[in-house]
C-alpha cells in the first residue's frame, strides 16, 4: 500500500512540527500552498513537496489523498469548506473555527458533500489519554469528587506580531491555549451543567482565565494562561486519583494510585499516531471520525463560546 499523500495549507510552526514527524512513516507531503510563496517554496524543499501559488492547484490534484490546514484559525472555515467543496478529504488544527457557527458551516458541508472532516487535536489520538479515561470509565478511583487542570505557556513573550497575541486572529488564551483542558474534560465527562469563567483580557485578546465547569458531583478547575509555564493534571475519586505531570505537550506518564495499588501507563501523545488514524479512516471510506466525533468539536466550541461570551471577549471581525 502507497503513502498517503497530503497537501499542506499554511507553512508556519505547526505545518513543520507535523512534518517532521509524519515523513517517518507512511506520510508523504505532495503539495504546499501558504500566502507567503516564499516560505512555502521552503517549505516544500525541505519536505520534497511542490508549493503552488494557489490554494486551488495544490489541492484540486489527483495526487492529493488529504488536506491538512495550519493555518492561523480565522481562515479554517474558508479553506476546510472549499477543500471539501473540491472532494477533499480534510484534518483541520484545532480549533477548527473561532464559534459555534463555523464549527456548524464545517460540518454541515462535510454532510453535503459527503467528505470526511476531522478536527486536528492530537489529545483525542493520545493513548495515555484514551488510558485515562479508560480508567475512569472503569471506576479505578470510584465515584470523581474533583478535577484540576493547569495549563499555561509564556505566549505573552512571543513577538507582538505573533497571531497568538492578534486579536484579529482571534489571538488569546482560550482557543489557543484552554482548548486542551476544556476538551480534556468532556472527553472525560462530557457537557458541563454549568459554566463559569473570569479571564484577563488586555489589547483585544484574553490572557488568562480560570474555567470551572460543573458535573454532577464534582467540579473541573481550570487554570489557562499566557503569562507562564504550568501544566499538570490531578483527578481525585472517592478511591484514589489520577495524575499526570504533564497531560497535553508530549504527554507520556499517568500514574494512577488506588486502594488496589498503583499503576504508572506509559505511552505517546504524538502527532503520527492522529495522522495515522485519519489516513486510515479516510481509506476506510469514514466522513466522521470515530476518535472525535462532529458533535464533540461542536460541544467543546459552545463551551468556548460561552467563556468568551463572559468574558466579554469579542474579537474586531466580529463587530462588524
Amino acid at each position: 500500500m502507497g503513502k498517503f499523500r497530503w497537501a499542506y495549507i499554511g507553512s508556519g510552526g505547526i505545518a513543520h512540527s507535523t512534518a517532521r514527524e509524519i515523513i517517518k512513516g507512511n506520510h508523504e507531503i505532495v503539495s504546499v500552498y501558504s500566502r507567503n510563496r516564499e516560505k512555502a517554496e521552503a517549505f516544500a524543499e525541505k519536505y520534497g513537496a511542490k508549493a503552488y501559488g494557489s490554494f486551488e492547484e495544490a489541492v484540486c490534484r489527483d495526487e492529493v489523498d488529504g488536506v491538512y490546514i495550519a493555518t492561523p484559525h480565522t481562515s479554517h472555515l474558508e479553506y476546510s469548506v472549499a477543500a471539501m467543496k473540491a472532494g477533499k478529504a480534510v484534518l483541520c488544527e484545532k480549533p477548527v473555527g473561532v464559534s459555534l457557527s463555523e464549527v456548524e458551516q464545517m460540518v454541515n458541508t462535510s454532510k453535503e458533500t459527503d467528505t470526511y472532516f476531522c478536527e486536528a487535536m492530537w489529545t483525542w489520538f493520545s493513548d495515555v489519554a484514551l488510558s485515562v479515561r479508560r480508567w475512569v470509565k472503569e471506576g479505578k478511583i470510584g465515584e470523581i469528587r474533583s478535577v484540576t487542570i493547569n495549563y499555561s505557556f509564556p505566549g505573552i513573550f512571543m513577538p507582538k506580531t505573533s497571531r497568538v497575541l492578534t486579536p484579529e486572529t482571534a489571538g488569546g488564551s482560550l482557543l489557543d491555549v484552554g482548548i486542551y483542558p476544556i476538551t480534556y474534560c468532556y472527553n472525560l465527562f462530557g457537557v458541563p451543567e454549568k459554566i463559569e469563567c473570569k479571564g484577563i483580557l488586555r489589547k483585544g485578546i484574553d490572557v488568562g482565565e480560570r474555567v470551572i465547569l460543573h458535573y454532577k458531583g464534582f467540579k473541573c478547575k481550570l487554570n489557562i494562561s499566557l503569562l507562564y509555564v504550568n501544566e499538570n493534571c490531578t483527578i481525585k475519586g472517592t478511591k484514589g486519583k489520577i495524575t499526570l505531570p504533564v497531560f497535553f505537550h508530549m504527554a507520556s506518564k499517568a500514574i494512577l494510585k488506588s486502594a488496589e495499588g498503583n499503576e504508572v501507563y506509559k505511552g505517546k501523545t504524538d502527532y503520527i499516531t492522529q495522522f495515522d488514524a485519519v489516513a486510515r479512516e479516510i481509506k476506510e471510506g469514514r466522513k466522521e471520525s470515530a476518535f472525535i466525533p462532529f458533535e464533540a468539536t461542536a460541544e467543546c466550541m459552545k463551551i468556548m463560546d460561552e467563556c468568551r461570551r463572559q468574558m466579554g471577549l469579542v474579537y474586531p471581525f466580529e463587530k462588524k
